[in-house]
């Protein structure tokens, strides 16, 4: 049967409380992104960048998951092939909605990772500056998230998986943040057909066969129904 794969982005789980770093009055409006979301800017201030991720964990375990969530979930259950999820969100909200095998390209809050080994394990409710890997002893712990000028998780897996496709879907999506907003081309040069829902139209939108706007809580299971309708 036909692969799907989908790619999410903050809109998904916007509407679960979590901000994206575009939106005023949260946490990422507090700070610039290069000093908390760079290797470098951990390397200047560990201790804002471990305060600020603290506080993104925090928040993070308290988000509940949402209609879309629960929609994308019901298609992996009920879609007779296979369905990737490819999330650029480093919460667990796609998890705690039932969906299975997440592909986190961007990691995830709920782990730590060793700068120094690469060893990993589940992060701490509170990472504090210089805590020591529980592998090496080093004190190089860091939040398992990938930072900006850093490679993104799995990108042989999903480019594998794109190249496959016969239904992408980008959801939630800004289309400016590569490599992922390149993954419609992908999927296009494997035959798929491409579709988009998002609240406004991303900034590789024109590249997509049909755009659905609106809430992620309502466009995404009605496309879900749609989709599903197909088995019947």
């Amino acid at each position: 049967m036909d692969k799907i794969v989908i790619l999410t982005g903050a809109g998904i789980s916007a509407e679960s409380g979590l901000g994206t770093f575009r939106d005023e009055g949260g946490l990422w409006s507090q700070h610039r992104i290069e000093d908390v979301a760079t290797p470098e800017g951990f390397a200047r201030d560990p201790a804002l960048v471990q305060g600020f991720y603290n506080a993104r964990r925090v928040q993070a375990a308290q988000a509940k998951p949402n209609a879309a969530h629960a929609a994308l979930a019901r298609l992996q259950r009920g879609w007779p092939g296979e369905v990737v999820i490819v999330t650029q969100n480093v919460d667990a909200l796609h998890e705690a909605g039932g969906a299975t095998d997440v592909l986190h390209m961007h990691g995830t809050l709920a782990g730590a990772l060793c700068g120094a080994c690469g060893h990993r394990w589940p992060a701490p409710d509170e990472m504090k500056v210089a805590e020591p890997c529980p592998a090496c002893a080093r004190p190089t712990a860091r939040p398992d998230v990938v930072w900006f000028g850093e490679m993104p998780y799995f990108m042989d897996e999903i480019f594998a998986h794109l190249s496959q496709a016969a239904l992408f879907a980008a959801i939630g999506t800004s289309g400016q943040v590569y490599p992922a907003a390149g993954f419609v081309e992908e999927a296009l040069m494997g035959g798929a057909h491409c579709v988009e829902l998002s609240l406004e139209p991303s900034a590789v939108a024109s590249r997509f066969h049909e755009q659905r706007e609106g809430r992620a809580t309502e466009t995404v299971p009605a496309w879900v129904d749609e989709v599903l309708a197909r088995v019947e």
